[in-house]
């Protein structure tokens, strides 16, 4: 799992090579590319090609002496696209990933065969859309501990070791000392009418039991989506790939098969 140097940052990366499709993992703000432990497997099975890289200021990518910060999600994507020497993909994000990856697509739809965007609110900068989220997202939300925010009520009761597992992830996401780049944002922003100009397939999963992002909220952008696919995972939380992986990958596959 080697690094490569962009402007500003020296990012950390892992490819499962082979000749199949590639499908680029982009985590949550919970998370690192090692979030995807329970994808690559059943992926790599489907003879795809898995890329995940832990996004800027996280895990263990890091800050580079030059570049101006914190850059753009889509900046740092294309260039590890471009290293790579990739052609078309797929891609796949989850939460604050969503953001970044929905940018990318709308920049370069050239370049991406398909995009999954599970339990995210998309960054959506419209105030009709930012007016509900208030409401859905109030700071009590904000305030609970991180399991009992991202984590469904029913995976904790049911997968206490699943639940540590997510947390040991969780706590080395971002290095000691460094800086909370969660605010970067997309080159362009996300709006209602700049959605309904989307030239790629588009999958969207939601978990019924999300705090941050529930059903009613992802709907929202997902219907200004022209082509767009819309599941719920029955009580799953904001980490639905995570807590019922089996469903999930089952439906990405299926999808991405498709295109």
């Amino acid at each position: 799992m080697p690094f490569v140097v962009f402007p500003g940052v020296k990012l950390w990366y892992s490819d499962s090579g082979g000749a199949g499709l590639p499908v680029i993992f982009m985590h949550a703000a919970t998370g690192t590319c090692d979030s995807w432990v329970q994808q690559e497997p059943d992926f790599t099975e489907a003879n795809y090609r898995c890329i995940a890289y832990d996004r800027r200021e996280w895990g263990r990518s890091q800050p580079a002496p030059t570049g101006e910060q914190p850059g753009y999600v889509s900046d740092d994507l294309h260039g590890l696209v471009n290293h790579l020497r990739l052609d078309r993909f797929h891609l796949v994000a989850t939460a604050a990933g969503g953001r970044g990856a929905l940018d990318y697509a709308l920049l370069h739809p050239e370049r991406v065969r398909s995009l999954v965007v599970s339990s995210s609110f998309g960054g959506v900068q419209d105030e009709s859309y930012s007016i509900i989220q208030r409401r859905v997202r109030p700071p009590e939300i904000h305030a609970l501990p991180v399991e009992l925010r991202e984590l469904g009520p029913s995976y904790r009761a049911t997968d206490p070791e699943g639940v540590q597992r997510w947390l040991a992830i969780e706590r080395v996401s971002h290095p000691v000392g460094s800086l909370d780049l969660t605010g970067q944002t997309p080159q362009d922003p996300i709006t209602f009418a700049r959605l309904e100009t989307m030239k790629v397939p588009v999958l969207v999963i939601c978990g019924d039991a999300d705090l941050l992002s529930p059903p009613a909220l992802m709907r929202l952008f997902a219907d200004r989506i022209p082509d767009c696919r819309f599941e719920t995972m029955p009580e799953a939380g904001h980490a639905a790939f995570w807590e019922q992986p089996d469903i999930w990958n089952k439906l990405v596959l299926e999808f991405i098969g498709q295109h």
